[in-house]
C-alpha cells in the first residue's frame, strides 16, 4: 500500500469494552497505519450499542464517513476490529473507499517489513490462511446454483473449488519450505549448544526500543525507527560480556495486543529463538503510560509459547528503556518495586548499558562454582579451553611454568573439562 490517506476508526461496543483504554487503542492503530506510509487525516472512537451483522456500523456512521472520504481520491478506512467479508464489502460500497480491518493492516505491515526468505514465506502463509478463512463468503456473487440433479454445482461453486485448490497447493508448498527453514535453524541452535554459547533474546511490546538497544549492545546496524514493527525478521549477533564470556543476542519482532491468530501460527518459527533462549531481556518503554498493559500482553504471548510465569521469573531481566524521557521519580520507584531486579537504560544515549551487561553476566553465572585448576606447560589446549568457557579471575605461575588458574565454571562445563582432561587437578 504505502501511499494515500487513512481514516482510522476504533469501534467501542458497550457490552464488550476493550481491555485497554480506548484512546490508547485509537492511537496504536493510527501508528500502525502510519507504519505503512498512510497519512492519518482523521481518527475517531465510535461508540456502538450493537454491531450490525451486514455493515458493522449503522447508517449514520457510514453516511458521515462517506461524506468525509469524498474529499480524497486515495482514501483508506481502517477499522480497528475484525470485519467479516460481507461487512467489509458493504462498508466499501457505502463509503466509496477501500476498507481494511486490523488483521489486514498488520498483515500489510508484516508484508512490507519481511526481508529474509523465511520472513516472506511466513507472511505469505499468514495471508493465505486469512484468505482461506474468508474464501467462501467472498464469492457470494457467484452463488446461484444451476438446475439439475443436485450434485452439479453452479459456476460459483466451481470457482470456489478452483481457488481453494490453488490456495491449498501454495500453503502446502510454503509449509514444506518452512520446515526446511526450521531444520536449518535447529542445526544452528544445536551448534551453539554444542559450543556452550548462551543465547539472549530481546522481547517486548512493539516500539519499546528493542532494536536501538540491540544495536547499542552489539554494535549491529539493525533498522531502528520510532515506528511500530520496524523490525520483523530475527537478527542475531555476537556480544562479549564484561567477564569475557561470549553470547549470542537475538532481536525479535515486537509483540502487540490482539495479534491476528494467523500471524501467531505463522511466526512460531521466528519465535523459536525466544522459546530456546537461555535468557530473555524484556524491554519496556519506561515512559509509556500503558507500560503495565504492554507487559501483560507480552507475558500472555510468552505463556502461549509455553513459558509459564515460574519460568518467566527465572529467565527474564526487565529492562526499562527510554529513561531519558522519564522525569517522574515515582514512576521509577513503582517500576523498581513491580519488576524487582530491573535495569534502567537509555539506548539512545547509552546510559545503563554497562549495568545491563553486568546484570546479564551475573544471571548467566548463577550456576557457576569457583574452582582452582593446575595447568602444566604441555596442557596449552586445556588452558585455552578454560579461557573460552570459564571466567578466569586470577592466574599465577611458578618457576617451572606451571600455572594455577582461579576460575568460575558451570557444573556442565566442569564435567566436560574433567572428561576431556582427567589428569588435571581441579579443586572445586
Amino acid at each position: 500500500m504505502g501511499v494515500g490517506v487513512a481514516f482510522v476508526l476504533h469501534p467501542e461496543v458497550r457490552h464488550s469494552p476493550s481491555s485497554r483504554p480506548t484512546t490508547q487503542m485509537l492511537g496504536e492503530v493510527a501508528l500502525l497505519a502510519e507504519a505503512i506510509g498512510l497519512e492519518v487525516v482523521h481518527a475517531e472512537i465510535i461508540s456502538l450499542s450493537t454491531v450490525r451483522a451486514g455493515s458493522f456500523f449503522g447508517k449514520g456512521v457510514t453516511a458521515r464517513m462517506a461524506e468525509l472520504v469524498t474529499q480524497y481520491d486515495d482514501a483508506v478506512v481502517v477499522v480497528n476490529t475484525t470485519l467479516s467479508p460481507v461487512q467489509q464489502r458493504n462498508l466499501e460500497m457505502a463509503m466509496g473507499a477501500k476498507v481494511i480491518d486490523r488483521t489486514q493492516l498488520i498483515l500489510e505491515i508484516f508484508g512490507a517489513r519481511a526481508q529474509t526468505h523465511a520472513g516472506r514465506l511466513q507472511v505469505e502463509l499468514a495471508a493465505l490462511s486469512f484468505q482461506r478463512s474468508r474464501l467462501v463468503r467472498s464469492w457470494t456473487h457467484l452463488e446461484r446454483q444451476r438446475g439439475g440433479g443436485g450434485f452439479l454445482g453452479g459456476p460459483g461453486e466451481r470457482q470456489i473449488e478452483l481457488d481453494r485448490r490453488m490456495l491449498m497447493r501454495r500453503v502446502t508448498q510454503i509449509k514444506t519450505e518452512l520446515k526446511e527453514v526450521t531444520r536449518t535453524r535447529g542445526l544452528q541452535r544445536r551448534n551453539r549448544v554444542r559450543g556452550e554459547t548462551p543465547t539472549i533474546a530481546l522481547i517486548g511490546y512493539t516500539n519499546a526500543g528493542k532494536s536501538t538497544l540491540f544495536n547499542r549492545l552489539t554494535g549491529a546496524g539493525v533498522l531502528s525507527k520510532d515506528m511500530l514493527f520496524a523490525t520483523l525478521d530475527p537478527t542475531m549477533r555476537e556480544v562479549t560480556l564484561p567477564s569475557g564470556r561470549g553470547a549470542v543476542m537475538a532481536d525479535t519482532v515486537g509483540f502487540i495486543s490482539q495479534l491476528p491468530t494467523e500471524l501467531i501460527e505463522a511466526f512460531k518459527s521466528t519465535l523459536e529463538e525466544v522459546i530456546h533462549a537461555d535468557l530473555l531481556l524484556h524491554v519496556h518503554d519506561a515512559a509509556s503510560e500503558f507500560i503495565a498493559e504492554d507487559a501483560d500482553d507480552v507475558m500472555a504471548v510468552l505463556a502461549d509459547l509455553g513459558i509459564d510465569q515460574t519460568e518467566q521469573a527465572t529467565r527474564i531481566i526487565h529492562v526499562f528503556n527510554k529513561t531519558d524521557l522519564l522525569d517522574d521519580n515515582d514512576q521509577r520507584d513503582w517500576l523498581s518495586k513491580k519488576y524487582v531486579g530491573g535495569v534502567f537504560t537509555s539506548a539512545m544515549r547509552g546510559s545503563g548499558v554497562d549495568a545491563l551487561l553486568q546484570a546479564i553476566d551475573e544471571v548467566l553465572a548463577r550456576d557457576t562454582v569457583p574452582a582452582v585448576v593446575e595447568i602444566s606447560p604441555q596442557d596449552g589446549a586445556a588452558r585455552a579451553w578454560l579461557y573460552a568457557h570459564a571466567h578466569v579471575t586470577a592466574s599465577a605461575c611458578d618457576d617451572a611454568g606451571n600455572e594455577s588458574l582461579t576460575i568460575s565454571i558451570s557444573a556442565a562445563d566442569h564435567a566436560r573439562f574433567a572428561a576431556r582432561w582427567p589428569h588435571l587437578n581441579v579443586s572445586v
